[in-house]
């Protein structure tokens, strides 16, 4: 079962990760996203059914989200080489064409099981998602099966309203009133 890590410090990583050009390997830690919102998801494994809609998805939403000083970063347990050879597969071939963020290698899998998605008998990630604050306190968390993927309007609309900074309703959407502002 998933701990939850919502009202608390973001668990630390630090991550090798490929640019979403496929081209550049890199690092990426939590504190790099210190003072912006943070995105971040876990999804099973590359080169799979369903991971991709997922990950084009959010990439092509990336703008919308950097509109909210929101980054996105994507996380397997695959390596970074795998990332980059999926990044450099064509679309037709299921692969994903260049990303508008990086993703990252977690093959230790510490950061699935600090984030509380890691399936230990699999060797897998569960689809988990978490919005990170600016100042590293995780403020939304969703985990669940890889069976289904995830809605990047949910998550987009989740952003806003954690962003709005009052109490929001069910179905709160951008522009409706808060039910009281802190």
């Amino acid at each position: 079962m998933a701990e939850r890590l919502v009202g608390r410090p973001a668990p630390e990583f630090d991550l090798a990760i490929v640019n979403g050009d496929g081209r550049e390997f890199g690092r990426k830690k939590l504190s790099d996203y210190r003072g912006e919102w943070l995105v971040f998801f876990f999804y099973p494994l590359d080169f799979t059914d369903i991971c991709p809609t997922e990950i084009m998805a959010l990439s092509e939403a990336y703008p919308r989200f950097k509109k909210l000083d929101a980054e996105v970063l994507g996380c397997s347990v695959d390596s970074e080489h795998s990332h980059k050879a999926w990044i450099n597969t064509p679309k037709d071939r299921n692969g994903l064409g260049q990303l508008n963020f990086p993703l990252a290698s977690d093959m230790t899998k510490s950061a699935a099981r600090d984030y509380g998605v890691l399936i230990e008998e699999e060797g897998v990630a569960l689809r988990g998602l978490f919005i990170i604050d600016p100042e590293g306190e995780v403020r939304y968390q969703v985990v669940h099966h890889n069976n289904v993927g995830r809605s990047v309007d949910e998550t987009f609309r989740v952003l806003q309203a954690l962003q709005s900074g009052g109490l929001c309703p069910a179905d709160w959407k951008p522009g409706d009133k808060n039910l009281q502002s802190k």
